[in-house]
């Protein structure tokens, strides 16, 4: 298989175009643009522009998400807002949202945000990154689909729900945490599968709640494990961060929460919940203080014995800065099926997939 390599800012113009041929306001298009086209930079291509083929085409098309974003407010104190999406697109609804948080930081201090009735907002790393250019700490979280066991149950009626917190830093890259709480994406699973391999044990059960190899059984009735996997090795520490974080999206904002967040091919909308927080870090102590601080933090870290046949330590983020860095450079790869898909979807939507491509390599597998 093949990857080919697109410029990032060709992308995001294409993405956009996209969105617009489905009734998307161009400015919002844009911020959905940026959003997906960020994931691919970071590496992060399971919630890139792969995700235009088999989400966000058809939930628009058929009326599943509103193209038209509508961010009502329902609930305002002098710290918090709560927000109704409006089953508008994800990513629009997030940056927005964030955006409000940001604001009402910047003049209290701190604020958290809840917001309902939304849709798969991509990677939670951007929205918690939008904090560090204004001396705050970001936090970002949101529930999904059920895709994941709870400890000691059968089927999967939780979301994978990510957690990410952000902090600045001075000469090192920011710390970003962006992780799901799952032992592994269902995308890897799904990978498994097409390659006729058997995934690893731990890493999801069958229909009866039995750990499996078979990545079919997983795909089948079965669902991934919570991060750490079964409770021998305290999966049921994920399921808590599950839980948590449905319990500040779902449960405390009025979205949908565990097995009632609508499925990707449910007529119903998603009625996913998001949560944000951001708080001025010169409440605590200056700005300059905690960045030099958190350098020290991160350098001693780094600079600890690593283990045999390892050459480098790395923080939360890390990894994907450099990869943002290589690929902004270089071009985004995707995958030769990747191309064909949004080549296929574009053709349907009227927005033939037609940018330059800048070079072509043999996929390796990392």
């Amino acid at each position: 298989m093949k990857v080919y390599l697109y410029e990032a800012n060709a992308l995001k113009d294409y993405v956009s175009r996209f969105f617009a041929q489905l009734q998307v306001p161009m400015e919002e298009a844009k911020i959905a643009a940026d959003v997906l086209v960020s994931a691919n930079l970071r590496g992060i291509d399971s919630h890139g522009v792969i995700r235009l083929h088999g989400y966000y085409a058809g939930r628009l098309r058929d009326g599943r998400i509103d193209p038209i974003s509508k961010l009502t407010l329902v609930k305002e104190t002098p710290f918090n807002l709560l927000f109704d999406g409006g089953n508008g697109l994800g990513p629009v609804i997030a940056y927005w949202a964030m955006k409000r948080c940001i604001e009402k930081a910047s003049q209290t201090g701190l604020s958290m945000v809840g917001v309902k009735n939304s849709n798969h907002f991509g990677i939670a790393a951007y929205y918690g990154m939008m904090a560090l250019p204004h001396g705050m700490i970001g936090v970002s979280l949101t529930n999904s689909r059920p895709l994941m066991v709870p400890t000691y149950a059968a089927n999967a009626i939780m979301g994978t729900n990510p957690i990410c917190l952000t902090a600045p830093a001075n000469d090192e890259f920011p710390f970003v945490l962006d992780m799901a709480t799952s032992v592994v994406s269902l995308g890897k699973v799904q990978y498994h599968q097409k390659k006729g391999e058997p995934i690893p044990q731990g890493w999801g059960v069958d229909g009866k709640g039995d750990l499996t190899t078979d990545p079919i059984d997983v795909l089948k009735g079965g669902g991934v494990l919570p991060l750490g996997g079964d409770d021998l090795h305290s999966g049921y520490k994920g399921y808590g961060l599950s839980m948590m974080v449905d319990l500040l999206c779902g449960v405390l904002s009025g979205a949908a929460f565990g097995m009632e967040v609508g499925h990707i091919h449910e007529a119903k909308p998603s009625n996913v919940g998001h949560f944000f927080a951001a708080f001025k870090i010169e409440n605590f102590i200056p700005l300059n203080e905690f960045k030099s601080r958190m350098d020290k933090f991160i350098q001693n870290l780094k600079n600890a014995e690593k283990a045999r046949v390892r050459e480098r330590i790395y923080i939360p983020g890390e990894k994907e800065f450099e990869m943002e860095q290589e690929r902004t450079q270089k071009g985004v790869p995707l995958l030769e099926d990747t191309v064909e898909s949004l080549s296929k979807t574009g053709a349907e939507v009227g927005v033939k997939f037609d940018i330059t491509c800048l070079s072509s390599e043999e996929y390796k597998e990392a």
